[in-house]
């Protein structure tokens, strides 16, 4: 009997489109490029090198001071440490006649603030600019203004513009008249005072008896 023909059976490697599973590989998750953190005011007022200081001024000469130190600083060769002179104003508004009239007044009379990158030459070079009778804060290290205390000024400044303040400022018992509305001609004494409204609560004597009327801060005068 013949031998039994040894065949090997050898499995031929499957062909790549056989074996390999076409599975697409998931979309790779988009980047999202970085996107650099902007900088915030008090970020940018704290880097850079200029700070804001408060000079004082003969009273009446702010915009006298003001024009000195721009031309000084060209002058002198300082006009890359100094920037921004500002003198900070408010609209106020007031009754003439019957009607408003809204005018400028400045927030702080006889100071002038200025934003300068300090050093010892600038401090006496400023000082030393007519009128100017010296900085804030004392001593040969004036201390500059906080990120919050210039914003504080700068909005003052800016809000006044929507909504004018009422020229004339009042305290509980000051006597005052009252010039516009249905009591114009009585007299009274302020019982209270509400800035947030701008109205003020008038004791005024009406058929012999103290009656409180709420007015508006423009609706009376000081007497």
């Amino acid at each position: 009997m013949a031998d039994d023909e040894n065949v090997s059976f050898h499995e031929q490697p499957d062909t790549p489109e056989e074996s390999a599973e076409h599975t697409e590989a998931p979309p790779a998750e988009p980047v999202e490029p970085a996107v650099a953190e902007e900088e915030t005011p008090a970020a940018a007022f704290e880097a850079s090198p200029k700070k804001w200081y408060i000079i004082h001024t003969y009273s009446g000469f702010e915009n006298k001071v003001a024009e000195s130190l721009k031309t000084r600083s060209e002058a002198f060769g300082f006009a890359d440490k100094i920037g921004q002179v500002l003198i900070p104003t408010e609209e106020v508004v007031e009754l003439r006649n019957g009607k408003k009239v809204t005018s400028k007044r400045l927030v702080y009379p006889g100071y002038v603030l200025v934003e300068m990158e300090m050093n010892d030459a600038l401090w006496h070079e400023v000082k030393n600019t007519p009128r100017v009778t010296g900085f804030v804060g004392g001593g040969t290290v004036p201390v500059p203004l906080s990120a919050d205390e210039v914003n504080s000024i700068l909005y003052r400044q800016a809000s006044s513009a929507e909504r004018p303040r009422p020229k004339m400022t009042y305290e509980k018992n000051d006597s005052v008249r009252i010039v516009d509305g249905p009591f114009a001609n009585f007299s009274g004494k302020v019982d209270e005072v509400n800035p947030e409204r701008g109205t003020l609560r008038v004791m005024v004597t009406i058929f012999g008896r103290a009656t409180p009327v709420e007015l508006e801060l423009l609706q009376v005068e000081k007497v």
